[in-house]
């Protein structure tokens, strides 16, 4: 392998990792499509749909912990990909005995219909994909990190590769699945869905179980993610006063995150209900389904990720390349300025009406350029600032702010206007779909201005990073 090359390991973990959020993406690209075909109304959805998603960036603390402590990476990982499959299974189930029990035309309930047992099997595969992803999510995105010398130039682009291979997932699961959209008059197509979901998962854990010991191993040849050893588990780590200023740095920008995820997360339910209520999807006579739109951000992180990287990398060589805090921020702006184009288009709208996709695909483009931003440069800087013996468990405080965004977005989602009086903290009055996006406009674009203040501050608390 040439000198700049990557190790083997990482397109291992690529490949475990595409497979992992085909399923999660394939999933959530047709879950509150089906809780609402069925079994709730938007608004029950909306926050369950925030629940679901926020306990499943809510537990990787638990799951660092306990791979820091007890399991090791790579057990951990095994046991989240089974506990996953076994979850995508029982909604697999929960799809196959539903009936339909939405009156279209009121969006009511029919009290007359007994769904019990397909909400037992659908909470029941939420609990275990709950409980999955907590083992899986921080783990594998640590072993990214140890592939490489602490030191290594490459471990920037060796996250940028992973993450490809985050969004080549997610582009292909909505596809794949939302072939097998139901609606209110057939919720059980659902079910192949979820089917297809859980056999990704299923097969990719086995590849890793099977390739782990030949490819997973560090610069100097050891096996990474395997148990940690006696010495190791009761071993007392002293803080030094740069790693404790390096873990304040990471809950300052994970704070921020919040911010930006509890936003950008609308793809998942409020986008989905305007790409499905208010958004004109023919394409020369077909109807393309609403599940599709949630493979755009995906499809445009693959074709903008090099796009990006030559950016950075031009601005480094003029001396102009921003601090990953900077790019944060610049993340959050774009966001921002995602939600303004989308607010124009819909200013003045009449809800019998319904817009071009062209300003959905546009939001869409814009947030991926703040998403290549935020997110892979995140995850470098919480590999590159975690103390070696806290690694997991920090990547895991990374993603509990992914956790609290999720289950704000669900919340945020309650506002979108469906006729009835709402509003935010009883202060602003959201009657239209302008006043709902705005919301997003003005969260997004204050975070953004106050991050980019405390860049000079952050830069001074991790200095010896060159970050």
């Amino acid at each position: 392998m040439a000198k700049e090359g990557h190790p083997r390991g990482l397109y291992l973990l690529f490949a475990t990792e595409m497979a992992e959020r085909f399923s999660y993406y394939g999933m959530r690209a047709v879950f509150t499509l089906y809780m609402v075909a069925a079994l709730f109304t938007m608004e029950s959805a909306s926050e369950i749909y925030g629940y679901y998603t926020g306990l499943v960036y809510l537990t990787p603390l638990l799951g660092g912990y306990i791979a820091d402590r007890y399991w090791g990476n790579r057990r951990s990982i095994e046991v989240g990909g089974l506990l996953m499959a076994l979850g995508q299974l029982l909604l697999f189930l929960s799809a196959s005995v539903v009936h339909p029990a939405i009156y279209e035309a009121e969006g009511a309930i029919d009290p007359a219909v007994d769904n019990r047992w397909a909400v037992a099997l659908m909470m029941g595969g939420l609990f275990f994909l709950v409980l999955g992803n907590g083992f899986f999510k921080p783990n594998i995105a640590t072993m990214v990190g140890s592939l490489y010398r602490p030191d290594d130039r490459r471990k920037d682009r060796a996250f940028t590769i992973f993450y490809m291979g985050v969004n080549v997932g997610a582009t292909l699961g909505p596809l794949v699945c939302g072939v097998f959209e139901g609606d209110w008059m057939n919720p059980t197509r659902f079910k192949w869905a979820f089917l297809c979901a859980s056999i990704a998962i299923l097969v990719s854990t086995l590849t890793f179980h099977l390739l782990k010991n030949r490819f997973l191993r560090d610069y100097e040849g050891n096996a990474i993610g395997t148990e940690p050893t006696h010495h190791e588990k009761v071993a007392k780590h002293q803080l030094s006063k740069k790693e404790k200023q390096h873990i304040a740095v990471i809950f300052i920008i994970a704070a921020f995150v919040i911010f930006f995820w509890a936003a950008y997360e609308q793809a998942g339910v409020s986008l989905t209900y305007f790409a499905d209520q208010q958004t004109d999807r023919h394409i020369f006579g077909w109807e393309m389904p609403t599940s599709y739109f949630q493979s755009f951000p995906a499809i445009f992180v693959v074709l903008l990720a090099p796009v990006m990287n030559l950016v950075w990398e031009m601005l480094g060589r003029w001396g102009h390349e921003p601090s990953s805090v900077m790019k944060q921020a610049i993340g959050l702006g774009f966001l921002s300025l995602g939600y303004a184009l989308i607010a124009w288009g819909v200013k003045d709208l009449d809800p019998t009406v319904k817009v071009s996709m062209w300003w959905l695909t546009g939001l869409y483009f814009i947030h991926t350029l703040g998403e290549l931003s935020l997110s892979p440069i995140g995850l470098s800087l919480v590999s590159k600032l975690s103390p070696k013996h806290l690694a997991s468990l920090m990547m895991g405080i990374w993603f509990m702010s992914t956790a609290v965004s999720n289950m704000l977005a669900g919340q945020l989602a309650t506002l979108y206007p469906d006729g009835s009086s709402k509003s935010l903290l009883g202060i602003v009055d959201i009657t239209s779909l302008h006043d709902f996006f705005m919301v997003f406009v003005v969260m997004s674009g204050v975070a953004a201005v106050a991050l980019a203040c405390m860049v000079p501050v952050l830069k001074r608390m991790m200095r010896d990073d060159n970050s």
